[in-house]
C-alpha cells in the first residue's frame, strides 16, 4: 500500500467550531450537548465582495481560496499575492497579482438546493463542458468499502455533535484531507483550497461526501478535475445526468458492503469473488478460534 505524505484531519476540539449547551431529553432530565457553530463570513476577491457564507469557522483561507477557484474567478496560474483576515469584521481578502473585476458574473448567481444555501455562477456550465476526466484511475469494490469505512470512523465534528456535513480527498487507499462544514459546499471548497494552495493534483484522487450526489457537487467534483465520487447518501437526477455528461464515477448510497454507481461505471473492479472469500476465510478464522477457546 502506498505511504501517503499528508493528512488534514477535522480539529474536534478546536475552540469556537461548537458550543456547550443545557437542555432537557425525553425523560426531563438535564443534558448537555455540543451544538456546532455558524459564523458568516464575506469574502472579497481584491476590492470586490463576491459573497457571503455561512461557515463554522476553520480554515477560512482554504474555503475562500476554494471558492474562488471553483467558480473559476481565480485559476491555478494565478499568484495570489496575499490572503487578510479581519475576524472583527468578520472579511476575508483574497489579493491577487492580475486585477479582477467580476460585475457582470455576480449578477448571474444562483442559489443551490445545498444545505446553509450555496451560491454559484451560470458560467461554471460554460468551464464543465470543457473538461475531461482521465480515465486511468481505478477503484475495486473492497477498496470503496475500506475506503469508506476508514472516513467514518474518523474522530469528526459530525461524530461529536451532528448538523453538519463532511468531504474527503483521499486515494484508493487512504485519506488525505477531510473538511467538515454546516453547508457541504463550504467542505467542497476548503478542499479545493488546500488543493490550489498544496498544488495537489486530481487525477489519481478520489473524491467522498456525506451529502447528496447534487448537480452542485457533481459540477465542483469535475471542476476541480476528480474522477470519481462517492457518498453515503443518494442521488438527484440533475448530479446523475451531469455526471454522465462528464464521464464522472458517481457512487452513491455507500454503506456497508453496498453502494450504488448510476456513472462511470467502467473505473469499477468488481471483485466480490475476493470479498466472499475473505468473509468466508474470516468466518473460519473467528469460528476456529472459538473452538479453540471452548476447550480451556
Amino acid at each position: 500500500m502506498p505511504k501517503q505524505n499528508l493528512y488534514i484531519g477535522p480539529n474536534v476540539n478546536q475552540p469556537g467550531l461548537t458550543t456547550e449547551l443545557i437542555g432537557k431529553d425525553a425523560n426531563g432530565q438535564s443534558v448537555q450537548l455540543p451544538v456546532v457553530t455558524e459564523k458568516a463570513i464575506t469574502i472579497f476577491l481584491n476590492n470586490q465582495e463576491i459573497v457571503t457564507a455561512m461557515t463554522i469557522g476553520d480554515y477560512l483561507e482554504e474555503l475562500a481560496i476554494g471558492f474562488l477557484f471553483n467558480q473559476s474567478m481565480i485559476t491555478a496560474d494565478d499568484k495570489i499575492e496575499q490572503i487578510d483576515y479581519d475576524e472583527d469584521l468578520s472579511v476575508i481578502v483574497v489579493r491577487t497579482e492580475k486585477k479582477t473585476n467580476f460585475e457582470k458574473k455576480l449578477q448571474s448567481k444562483i442559489r443551490t438546493s445545498g444545505c446553509a444555501q450555496g451560491t454559484i455562477y451560470d458560467d461554471m456550465f460554460d468551464k464543465f463542458e470543457t473538461i475531461m476526466l482521465p480515465r486511468e484511475l481505478k477503484i475495486s469494490v473492497s477498496q470503496i468499502i475500506s475506503l469508506s469505512k476508514k472516513i467514518n470512523t474518523t474522530p469528526s465534528l459530525y461524530l461529536k455533535a451532528g448538523a453538519i456535513h463532511g468531504c474527503v480527498l483521499a486515494t484508493v487507499y487512504e485519506p488525505l484531507i477531510y473538511m467538515e462544514d454546516i453547508g457541504r459546499h463550504n467542505a467542497v471548497d476548503k478542499i479545493s483550497g488546500v488543493m490550489f494552495l498544496k498544488n495537489i493534483k486530481p487525477k489519481n484522487k478520489v473524491f467522498y461526501t456525506t451529502g447528496r450526489l447534487t448537480s452542485e457537487m457533481v459540477l465542483k467534483t469535475v471542476i476541480m478535475g476528480l474522477p470519481i465520487l462517492i457518498s453515503r447518501s443518494g442521488f438527484t437526477e440533475a448530479g446523475v445526468s451531469l455526471a454522465r455528461r462528464a464521464g464522472l464515477t458517481l457512487i452513491g448510497r455507500a454503506r456497508g458492503g453496498r453502494f450504488i454507481a448510476l456513472s462511470g461505471e467502467e473505473r469499477i473492479i468488481f471483485d466480490s469473488d475476493k470479498l466472499s472469500n475473505q468473509a468466508i476465510s474470516d468466518e473460519r478464522s473467528a469460528q476456529g478460534q472459538f473452538n479453540n477457546e471452548s476447550k480451556l
